[in-house]
């Protein structure tokens, strides 16, 4: 029986009678593609927004959390390796859900918003997109909490039903998505770019890693890159790096590094830079781009301060914020 091509993300693999693809879920079952993990979640967790993290999008709202096993990326640093870097059948079942069920769950624990996380919601696509569709009629919003590594056409079908994402943009480097990630570049940047055209809510997190993506002129790159391709209203999210996996050689993420990150994509024009996994740092808060005036103060995932006004604007000056309040 003759191989089918998977053409979901840009590996394209190729998959024999009873094999699985890189990601390893999607599998081939008398020559049709299919994902083992569809109905399968391996974790289900109720979190705030901001642990998305999402700081623009309805912030301090509760998200109805879920993941399958697998990825179609292979990060040397992944804080979620037990879960991503299995597949379906080697994972204990904890769930079953099937869309309806995950939809009435969400419903049941008051959640406004299902966000598809923690490993990788490409690779579980086809639950992902069956999900959305039941959740948009149900009233409840849709969040893709993506690395972004996903083929165009199955991208921009699937935004007819999210209203946001926060995408992992691992470096503004090849060369280190070849080395580190397993994967290449363009088609996150690509899938940054249809997500705006598609009008998804956008934010991006950038892992700092020191000595392998730190470099302040890359980061300057990358800053202006983002607010040509995607507006310089977007919120960047600089995250610190705590060694595990399979690189533990490495120290956590010098605060200084992350101080110098920040400074340096404001100064290259973007209007909301935030610095993550440093509980009471000053970038965890929002601030008005052009008064400076405090909006909400965030310590970690909890917010303490609430400023903006309903209609999104800065009260001191007007300012519009870029986001979606409420």
């Amino acid at each position: 029986m003759n191989p089918v091509v998977c053409e979901l993300c840009p590996r394209e693999c190729e998959i024999p009678e009873g094999g699985a693809g890189d990601c390893r879920v999607r599998v081939n079952l008398g020559g049709k593609l299919r994902a083992t993990t569809y109905g399968r979640p391996s974790a289900i967790h109720i979190d705030p927004m901001e642990k998305k993290p999402l700081y623009h999008f309805f912030p301090g709202s509760k998200v109805f959390s879920v993941a399958t096993a697998g990825c179609n990326l292979h990060c040397l640093n992944c804080q979620n390796w037990q879960l991503s870097q299995r597949g379906g059948e080697s994972m204990e079942q904890l769930y079953r859900a099937d869309p309806s069920e995950l939809v009435q769950l969400a419903l049941d624990q008051s959640c406004e918003s299902i966000a598809y996380t923690y490993s990788d919601p490409v690779v579980f696509y086809e639950y992902v997109h069956d999900t959305c569709k039941i959740a948009r009629e149900a009233g409840i919003r849709n969040v893709f909490i993506t690395a972004g590594y996903i083929n165009t056409p199955p991208l921009r079908h699937l935004c007819q039903f999210l209203d946001a994402t926060n995408t992992d943009l691992k470096a503004f480097d090849d060369r280190f998505y070849r080395e580190t990630n397993g994967g290449t570049l363009r088609p996150v940047l690509d899938a940054l770019v249809t997500f705006r055209e598609e009008g998804v809510w956008v934010e991006v997190t950038n892992l700092l890693i020191p000595t392998l993506n730190d470099d302040l002129s890359m980061i300057r790159r990358m800053a202006k890159w983002i607010g040509r391709e995607l507006g310089t209203g977007t919120p960047l999210h600089f995250s610190r790096f705590h060694p595990q996996y399979r690189m533990r050689n490495l120290p956590p993420t010098p605060g200084d590094t992350l101080d110098r990150a920040r400074r340096e994509a404001l100064d290259a024009g973007l209007s909301h830079v935030y610095v993550g996994n440093v509980p009471g740092h000053e970038g965890n808060s929002t601030y008005c781009p052009v008064d400076g005036q405090l909006l909400i103060s965030r310590v970690g995932y909890r917010i303490t301060e609430f400023n903006l006004g309903n209609d999104g604007r800065c009260p001191h000056c007007g300012e519009p914020i870029p986001g979606i309040w409420q």
